[in-house]
């Protein structure tokens, strides 16, 4: 018997949302509220072929549920809310109290709250966008799906920091790692192809490119996650769209000093003025930068140089934490969407023994390796919301 399963994504002004048919995964309206809080907000929706667009006054996280719930009941969408059968929310940071979903009840409302001081801007929007729904639908299961969940299987050796035991006792000073959502999603898909063709997928070595504005990449074994190239927070790892990634820890304190700079503006030239964004001194933007590099501009073909850099070096060297490498993957953005990063990328790791079809890469196929790599190399599209969806049906125990 089909479910019809919310998938939410609670930001600080704007509420992403999907509502899927489950077991059968089939979309049945997807859309986003922007400019919560602000005098004129946007609602974009988009169902049974039709997008729809509505400006309007948005004064709250509540009055987006309410009016998107009232929204599927005038248009006959579903005939009452007793046809929503759970909803599933995406939640930043579960620290290290979660190592999978949780089914929503005041205890672990609690423990988000308590670890919004490792997420002060993710959290507590999604604690509002838990509570609206739960106003909204009562009766309601509601599970929360942690963005960190999937990388709790990462040994002490790959989540400590070099650092003061202290720090990680009194602030949970550690790798935490991101996107997990995603990757989770991207390793199960892999077993399937696998399994779907005849081959052996129990143990099988992965990493995997989420590659976005934000991005990141994480070594999967046995499907779990082993290394992963977020860190404390977002921020670490590759060179982003408009966050630096990793880079000397001393650049910090020097800035703070020659700079005058408080620790809020020096986390904004980190998270929002670094990466592409700083380099290209164009855009944060690939699409922008690759069509700046076409016309010749120097400081954007050193942008995409140092971003390529960056994630062929993180691959490589999650092939020696894997001791060895099945499956390489594309996803995300940039990932899905990019011959020529995934191209460039692929040309650094010839040394290694992968090698692409350009072909079947330029025409996005599943397989883009060629008979002479020593590892697949896969195009996905990922599906947070879908892996939100199916995380609900299973906590919720729907038979």
């Amino acid at each position: 018997m089909s479910k019809k399963i919310f998938a939410i994504n609670a930001g600080s002004s704007s509420l992403k949302f999907q509502l899927l048919s489950m077991p059968d995964e089939s979309l049945l309206v997807k859309g986003i509220f922007e400019k919560i809080g602000l005098k004129e907000g946007i609602f974009k929706i988009e169902f049974e072929g039709q997008k729809e667009k509505e400006l309007l006054a948005i004064p709250s996280h509540q009055f987006a549920v309410d009016y998107l719930l009232n929204f599927l009941l005038e248009r006959k969408l579903i005939a009452s809310l007793d046809e929503i059968d759970g909803v599933g929310h995406r939640v930043a940071h579960g620290g290290e109290s979660f190592d999978d979903s949780a089914l929503i009840d005041e205890q672990v409302l609690s423990i988000i709250e308590k670890l919004s001081f490792l997420a002060p801007s993710h959290n507590p929007v999604n604690l509002v966008g838990i509570r609206a729904f739960q106003k909204a639908l009562p009766e309601t299961g509601q599970v929360a799906v942690f963005d960190t969940a999937f990388h709790q299987s990462l040994s002490e050796a790959y989540y400590l920091y070099p650092l003061s035991w202290d720090y990680y006792h009194k602030y949970g000073l550690r790798k935490y790692g991101f996107h997990g959502t995603s990757h989770k999603y991207i390793a199960q898909k892999v077993k399937e192809i696998w399994e779907g063709q005849g081959e052996a997928a129990e143990h099988l070595k992965i990493i995997n490119c989420h590659l976005g504005n934000g991005a990141s990449i994480c070594a999967i074994k046995n499907g779990q996650s082993v290394n992963t190239s977020m860190g404390f927070t977002p921020l670490a790892g590759l060179m982003m769209g408009s966050r630096s990634g990793d880079i000397d820890p001393m650049i910090l304190p020097f800035l703070l000093e020659q700079e005058n700079l408080s620790a809020q503006q020096l986390s904004d030239v980190l998270n929002k003025e670094s990466g592409l964004l700083a380099i290209s001194q164009l855009s944060n933007d690939l699409r922008d930068v690759l069509e700046a590099c076409d016309r010749g501009d120097e400081k954007a073909h050193l942008a995409l140089n140092m971003f390529v850099n960056r994630i062929a070096q993180t691959i490589a060297s999650y092939i020696t934490d894997l001791d060895g490498l099945d499956a390489l993957v594309f996803t995300a953005g940039i990932g899905e969407n990019s011959a020529v990063i995934r191209s460039l990328v692929v040309q650094k790791l010839n040394c290694l023994g992968l090698s692409l079809n350009q072909a079947a890469n330029e025409q996005g196929q599943l397989f883009i390796q060629n008979s002479q790599s020593q590892a697949k190399i896969l195009i996905l599209p990922t599906n947070e919301e879908l892996m939100i969806a199916q995380d609900t049906m299973r906590l919720l125990e729907f038979k």
